[in-house]
């Protein structure tokens, strides 16, 4: 099933020096064609993505702003609700609200707040969306496993309706079981289970791990597949005129064989050409059309926005 949604491609950041080096960052990425600025949440070098991301949208006019993503198990449905819909409603409706179940582990070694087991988290997350949706849609009482909220008015509301575009990625069938239901931006991701970017992680690249991917997407999405945007967040961006030898490097990188790293998602090598080429190719097989690279890809990648925006 390949998707009817058009390219878009974002940025993910993590920090600038100073107010006016962030403002003049984000600027850049619109005036070159990027839909979105995003942030990760994590404890190390990076800003605080909520006051980064409003600051990012008053500095700009239509470029979305979004998290990639909140890490649920420190951050109380309820506030990140208002929080959310308050940038929402002041950004008019630029937020691209990405929510997930937390994975790594320094960030819960660093804050003291325990890790609990993968299934406890995905099923906290999934309760705390519920809360989200009720209190953006008019608030109320929730008694669950996990939250207890009386009275919640659920305001402001927010400027998109019935609620701020909900992200949620990953790469367990539990995760992706919840996003096909809920989300209006699925990523497809490799598994995190280890808590880093670890042997494991790397594995799980393999192409055909995507297809069983999407497809639990598919079947959790049922009729409404065809209004989920597929994300793939990247991790190798190389444009090159001959993507011969990076190629042959990913492999290395990748442990496995050259023409099988070439079908990896999180990797984008070739000419602006042969990228365009292969994002239709991942389009058709998972359904991918909003990409995201990172700062250090801006410049060199902006001809393929162009290109595939253009197209």
């Amino acid at each position: 099933m390949s998707s009817t949604h058009g390219f878009r491609f974002g940025v993910q950041l993590s920090s600038a020096p100073s107010g006016s080096a962030w403002r003049s960052l984000v600027r850049k990425i619109e005036d070159l064609g990027y839909s979105s600025v995003l942030l990760p949440d994590h404890f190390g070098d990076q800003l605080a993505p909520m006051v980064a991301l409003a600051v990012a949208a008053e500095a700009t006019t239509a470029l979305r702003v979004g998290t990639l993503v909140l890490d649920n198990d420190y951050r109380h449905p309820l506030v990140v609700a208002k929080e959310a819909a308050t940038l929402d409603l002041l950004s008019e409706g630029r937020l691209e609200l990405g929510i997930g179940a937390g994975w790594m582990t320094s960030d819960y070694e660093e804050s003291g707040m325990p890790l609990d087991p993968p299934a406890v988290r995905v099923e906290r997350m999934a309760e705390a969306v519920a809360v989200m949706k009720q209190l953006w849609s008019g608030g109320g009482d929730h008694v669950g496993a996990h939250y207890r909220l009386r009275g919640a008015q659920g305001l402001p509301r927010p400027h998109r309706r019935p609620h701020p575009l909900l992200v949620i990625g990953g790469g367990s069938r539990r995760v992706l079981t919840v996003a096909g239901q809920e989300a209006d931006i699925v990523g497809l991701n490799s598994r995190l289970t280890e808590g880093y970017v670890g042997p494991a992680s790397i594995a799980s690249l393999a192409p055909e791990h995507y297809d069983r991917r999407w497809q639990w997407v598919r079947d959790a999405a049922g009729d409404r597949i065809g209004e989920i945007e597929v994300q793939c967040l990247t991790f190798m961006v190389r444009v090159v005129p001959d993507a011969a030898r990076v190629l042959q490097e990913t492999a290395q990188v990748f442990d496995m064989a050259p023409e099988v790293a070439a079908q990896v998602p999180i990797a984008l090598i070739g000419s602006v050409e042969q990228i365009v080429e292969t994002l239709e190719d991942r389009r058709k097989r998972w359904g991918m059309t909003y990409w995201v690279v990172h700062e250090a890809d801006i410049d060199d990648f902006a001809p393929v926005v162009t290109a595939a925006v253009g197209g």
